[in-house]
């Protein structure tokens, strides 16, 4: 990594780290646990306790080792089965790192979360909050996707998106993903590993690869993905191979291998996050011409002038994404009307949303407080 960059990793302990760990880091082979590499990550995990940082660990692993538990050679296809896996899995999980953190004296606390944690606004915070708690009792907080219950409507998806999102929710100095990649690999260049990515690029995201690991989910393709999130969100993020020795205080001095993606300068404040990040959309909205610079250059709100039409059913207070005329997504935002109003209201003048709607105090189809440029 470039000199200026490590003397300014290098420089202070980070206030807060998420570390995720892949399943290729904590298994030598389907359900097989590497205790010595998880006793190392435990080990590194204290010492940065020691000096003040807070760690929240995200860990793969349970599906495989609910089917090392089951003598499964194969990742099942029916999702019960998968939720099977998971439920037998995810208790060996937790005390293998109970198990590694014992000889520091430090706790683990178990957090299976899913999407539908953070869809809600009351939700969102109270996770927020108990993860707090938990740090402030001394705990390591070990959170995973509830997959004993996730269905394809709650999922995360991976659990490189769900570390992003943690690292996102909880304001994370940096996110460190160690998996068995040892960072981004120019395929198509210099085939080397690219050791600073100041801006996800499609030139960047052209260098992802997919994953043909049985236990494994995404790979370098969802990694790059939740870099994208993260750095949005101000968090720096590394990819690194989680077999180098001392991986996470190296990467934290700057001297590690791997590649670090530089966060955004001007982070998404905490509730334009919450809409962007932590939501599915509902639904649709499409305006015209005029209003896409309105939006995106002049951050004012979407009026009913702007608007030519929905798609989806949604209800009022809803998040839809707001889409060009070409159909291009560029905003998300919470929806002041429900799609069967959407009609009546499109290319409508304050005048004429005052005669629609005359008990409203206010005709925002989207306040600019609820929206939030992608």
């Amino acid at each position: 990594m470039p000199s200026s960059l490590s003397s300014k990793l290098a420089a202070r302990p980070p206030r807060r780290v998420v570390i995720k760990l892949g399943t290729g880091v904590l298994t030598s082979g389907i359900g097989q646990l590497d205790t010595a590499r998880i006793a190392a990550v435990c080990g590194e995990v204290a010492a940065l306790r020691a000096r003040g940082t807070e760690v929240i660990i995200v860990s793969s692993g349970a599906v495989g080792l609910g089917m090392g538990a089951l003598e499964l050679t194969k990742k099942p296809r029916e999702l019960p089965k998968k939720q099977a896996c998971a439920a037998i899995g995810q208790s060996l999980l937790m005390q293998t790192w109970q198990a590694g953190f014992a000889p520091h004296v430090l706790t683990v606390a178990q957090v299976l979360l899913t999407h539908e944690d953070l869809r809600g606004r009351a939700r969102y915070l109270g996770v927020r909050e108990t993860l707090k708690q938990l740090i402030s009792y001394g705990t390591i907080p070990v959170i995973n996707e509830n997959d004993t219950v996730s269905a394809a409507e709650i999922k995360f998806g991976d659990n490189d998106t769900l570390s992003a999102l943690v690292a996102s929710l909880m304001g994370a100095q940096y996110l460190i993903i160690l998996s068995t990649a040892p960072g981004l690999i120019d395929l198509r260049g210099t085939k080397q590993i690219v050791p600073v990515v100041e801006k996800i690029t499609p030139e960047i995201e052209a260098m992802a690869g997919g994953t043909t690991s049985e236990t494994a989910v995404g790979g370098m393709i969802s990694k790059i993905s939740a870099a994208k999130l993260a750095t949005r969100s101000g968090c720096g993020v590394f990819i690194a191979s989680g077999a180098e020795p001392l991986v996470i205080a190296r990467l934290l001095s700057g001297r590690g291998p791997g590649t670090f993606f530089v966060p955004s300068g001007l982070p998404l404040e905490a509730r334009k996050r919450w809409l962007a990040y932590f939501q599915r959309p509902t639904g649709t909205l499409y305006v015209n011409a005029c209003a896409v610079p309105v939006l995106r250059e002049q951050g004012r709100s979407l009026l009913a002038v702007g608007v030519t039409g929905s798609m989806g059913k949604f209800a009022a207070g809803e998040i839809v994404n707001i889409a060009g005329p070409d159909g291009t997504v560029f905003a998300r935002g919470k929806c002041a009307y429900a799609s069967d109003e959407i009609a009546a209201l499109a290319g409508k003048h304050g005048d004429e949303m005052i005669a629609l709607h005359p008990s409203r105090k206010h005709h925002e189809v989207v306040h600019r407080n609820d929206l939030v440029l992608l």
